[in-house]
């Protein structure tokens, strides 16, 4: 049983949720006897070259261009080389999937997951948008099967394709039972004591909206914001954090676990403002960490965080959720208990793990 894992930026994690599903699920597989390759991007000059990293095959492609076209590049450099090891292939992303075409003119099995809606994402421009567009027909046409991560997904990828093509798993998050209680300390941060948002500092997330929502009155606790804001970079960014009061506290992107864990697992409540997309790593993780979610109320999120969750749909509504939760320490108990639930029942790791080896077993990998 072998497999080639394309899409990522490689493992060990370091960026995003397909990287960490790749190198989880590259160990699950090794462990069950699969032989994995995985391929990474590498920033500089330089020959390809292969290790081994915990038993995972490893192939690292030096790439000297930046952003997106390093990305277009990379992947093209890495499916061009994977098409002649006839090895069939799990691709996380279709970002650019008409590259895929490769694996068909070569026979291989090449097994998709259409990750969320990307090109309804407002920050792209109307080329970008067009090419993510265009991939996301090729990649649902191209594909020998597709994985959507949310019913929603598959909905919409229903529109072109049958659906006996598409299977529904969403991520996985590990289950956080505890957490270094000292991470909290250079931040001065009590536990229970504040409240938490982890997201792109982008329009659809809503966070303009919550900081407008959080800081209309005293909440006698800090919302801690993780990732990069910078009144230069962009106007949406210097909006936020002019519309921040002084219980904001933007504490910039942090990648290293223990912290991020720490600041999950003990904060009072996490507020979610997704509204575009499938099932977000972020969402089921702070389920896993036993969070009560605040989340805004559509679809995708609905489904994930279930009923035992307070949603919002207005700043008026968010203002107001947020007030209950800080005020009812009974909510707040009975919301962890929900998460925990929700958590157990659809997005463990052995299970959703285990659905995937399912899925590629069934085709023939």
């Amino acid at each position: 049983m072998k497999l080639q894992i394309l899409g990522t930026r490689g493992i060990p994690a370091q960026h995003g949720g397909f990287e960490t599903f790749a190198e989880h699920f590259s160990l699950y597989l090794k462990n069950k006897g699969w032989e994995v390759t995985v391929y990474c991007q590498e920033e500089g000059n330089g020959p390809r070259y292969d290790d081994d990293w915990k038993g995972i095959h490893r192939i690292h492609i030096p790439i000297t261009q930046d952003g997106a076209k390093g990305t277009i590049v990379f992947d093209w450099l890495s499916t061009l080389h994977a098409s002649k090891r006839k090895i069939p292939v799990l691709t996380l992303g279709y970002n650019t999937a008409i590259f895929c075409f490769l694996y068909r003119l070569k026979g291989l099995k090449n097994i998709i997951n259409m990750d969320g809606i990307e090109w309804h994402r407002g920050k792209w421009t109307f080329f970008e948008r067009a090419w993510l567009y265009l991939n996301e027909k090729m990649g649902a046409w191209l594909g020998n099967h597709l994985i959507a991560d949310h019913p929603e997904i598959k909905n919409h990828l229903a529109q072109f394709i049958f659906l006996d093509k598409i299977t529904v798993i969403p991520y996985s998050a590990d289950l956080l039972g505890s957490a270094d209680i000292t991470q909290l300390d250079q931040f001065a941060l009590k536990p229970g004591k504040y409240a938490i948002l982890i997201a792109r500092p982008e329009p659809e997330n809503s966070i303009l909206e919550i900081v407008q929502a959080y800081s209309r009155q005293k909440r006698g606790m800090p919302l801690v914001i993780l990732g990069d804001y910078n009144p230069d970079s962009n106007d949406y960014q210097k909006e936020v954090l002019d519309a921040a009061g002084n219980e904001i506290l933007f504490v910039g992107a942090i990648y290293h676990q223990p912290q991020v864990q720490a600041l999950r697992f003990f904060a009072r409540f996490y507020i979610h403002g997704h509204t575009v997309g499938g099932t977000n790593p972020s969402l089921v993780e702070a389920l896993g960490a036993g969070s009560p979610v605040l989340a805004h109320d559509n679809k995708f999120n609905r489904w994930v965080a279930g009923e035992g969750s307070l949603y919002f749909s207005t700043g008026t509504k968010c203002e107001a959720k947020i007030s209950e939760l800080i005020e009812n320490d009974k909510l707040v108990s009975a919301m962890k208990a929900a998460s925990i639930k929700q958590y157990t029942q659809n997005f463990t790791a052995d299970k959703v793990h285990g659905t995937y080896e399912q899925l590629l077993m069934e085709h023939g990998f």
